[in-house]
């Protein structure tokens, strides 16, 4: 239980370091093995300040828990590293903020995994499709282009999909990712190419999975689902990095893209239910002591904390195959639109980025290379040039980011640089919050 103190005490365990940094010291929660440091603008620096004046006020009753005091209660977990990191979008969530990012070190046998780290929709991700069409070709169809999506790709709550499947095929679809959509030939080959672990965990094992995820899932696949999901048509509207742009096929000013953002729908949500029940017994056995029970955890190594990664694993490749689904079906509804292929469309895949996702990466940390297990809530991977995980097409540029941006702004595409990877392990903001089907613009420059 954290100790409520009053707005002045809270602010003396908070620091400015840059115009767009802040550091919490140790203190702010009990427990923190580690500072926190958040990175900010103007006008979400109020906001969170707020949220926290209000918290004070109220003296911690009702309501939720301040982004700050996550990112605290985040620093208090068994076997972080480094430090707990808020990501520019930050916002309250379960747990771990939206938009909080942390590293556990595998070689301490007290890390843990925990479930609020990812998140309910795992893998809930961006993907970016090019196409050779300008805002003149699309201007006098727009309202027929909709449609057309919408006819083609099932939104809603309890949206069902039009993607055959049957118990097998999901199976196999858990199981293989990507490489279940190119085999079944709802992808194309250089769409793996343009995936964040080229569209498939390999440690995913379905046997690991629930009977009842396994339902949820089974009629999903293919289907944009609700909340802050869509499925957009956007417009080129300015280039700040043309080499950059270049390289991924984003040409001139006016050119049309789209970009789909959904993950493991209620697939992904029954995963995270599941594992949260199994990980409150495994705390009790460890005991393991956390802030706020919502970060319900289990050893990395533990029989919990294994399952768990199998079956986030599983909801990943889930998700890709989802949105790949989805990427055949808008295809299909351009083509039907535009009396043409997509090929002849040039619809390509330029990225497809991870949200809510954990996995086990080599860093470099204080000059030595470390195995980590990096929790990206509500946060985007952004590597720099030349990292070995990225595609090659992308090694000079570093790898795409993509940006949502709210209901009525542009979204932007970034690339990963140097110092993102030293300061927050290579990790962004992510920024969706949105309805489905719009036209916004579309912004193209460096990270």
């Amino acid at each position: 239980m954290s100790v409520v103190r009053t707005y002045q005490e809270e602010l003396q365990f908070l620091e400015k370091l840059t115009p767009h940094s802040w550091r919490i010291k140790k203190g702010f929660v009990p427990n923190m093995k580690v500072e926190g440091v958040f990175y900010i603008n103007d006008p979400l620096e109020k906001l969170m300040f707020d949220e926290l004046r209000q918290f004070c006020t109220f003296k911690g009753v009702g309501g939720f828990l301040p982004g700050m005091k996550q990112i605290g209660n985040v620093a208090a977990l068994p076997g972080i590293i480094h430090k707990s990191i808020g990501l520019p979008d930050i916002h309250s969530g379960y747990g771990f903020a939206i938009g909080n990012m942390a590293a556990f070190d595998m070689s301490d046998p007290k890390s843990v995994v925990s479930p609020g780290g990812v998140g309910f929709d795992i893998n809930c991700g961006v993907r970016l499709l090019r196409t050779n069409l300008t805002e003149k070709d699309v201007a006098p169809l727009k309202e027929q282009l909709a449609q057309s999506l919408f006819d083609h790709i099932p939104v809603g709550v309890g949206s069902k999909g039009v993607i055959p499947m049957n118990a097998n095929d999901l199976e196999e679809a858990l199981e293989m990712g990507v490489d279940w959509s190119l085999r079944e030939g709802y992808a194309w080959a250089e769409d793996k190419e343009h995936c964040e672990e080229y569209g498939r965990m390999l440690n995913a094992d379905p046997s690991k999975v629930s009977t009842k995820a396994k339902k949820r899932g089974l009629p999903q696949l293919g289907t944009l689902g609700a909340g802050n999901h869509y499925a957009e048509i956007q417009v080129v509207e300015e280039i700040y990095n043309k080499g950059a742009a270049l390289k991924m096929g984003i040409e001139f000013p006016g050119q049309v893209c789209v970009m789909i953002h959904s993950g493991s729908r209620g697939f992904g949500h029954q995963v995270a239910t599941d594992a949260l029940v199994a990980m409150e017994k495994a705390m009790k056995r460890d005991q393991i002591e956390v802030n706020d029970r919502q970060l319900a955890c289990a050893r990395i190594q533990s029989q919990e904390g294994q399952n768990y990664l199998k079956s986030m694993a599983a909801a990943a490749n889930f998700a890709w195959v989802n949105r790949s689904s989805m990427t055949f079906l808008t295809r299909q509804a351009f083509a039907k639109m535009f009396n043409t292929t997509p090929d002849d469309l040039d619809m390509h895949v330029i990225y497809d980025v991870s949200h809510n996702i954990a996995k086990v990466e080599e860093h470099m940390l204080d000059g030595k290379q470390k195995t980590l297990l990096v929790h990206r809530k509500g946060s985007t991977r952004a590597f720099p040039p030349h990292h070995p995980l990225i595609p090659v097409d992308y090694q000079l540029t570093g790898q795409p980011v993509l940006i949502g941006g709210t209901m009525g702004t542009c979204s932007y595409v970034l690339t990963g640089t140097e110092q993102g990877m030293n300061e927050t392990f290579g990790t962004t903001c992510h920024g969706a919050v949105r309805t489905v089907l719009l036209f916004l613009p579309l912004n193209v420059c460096n990270l």
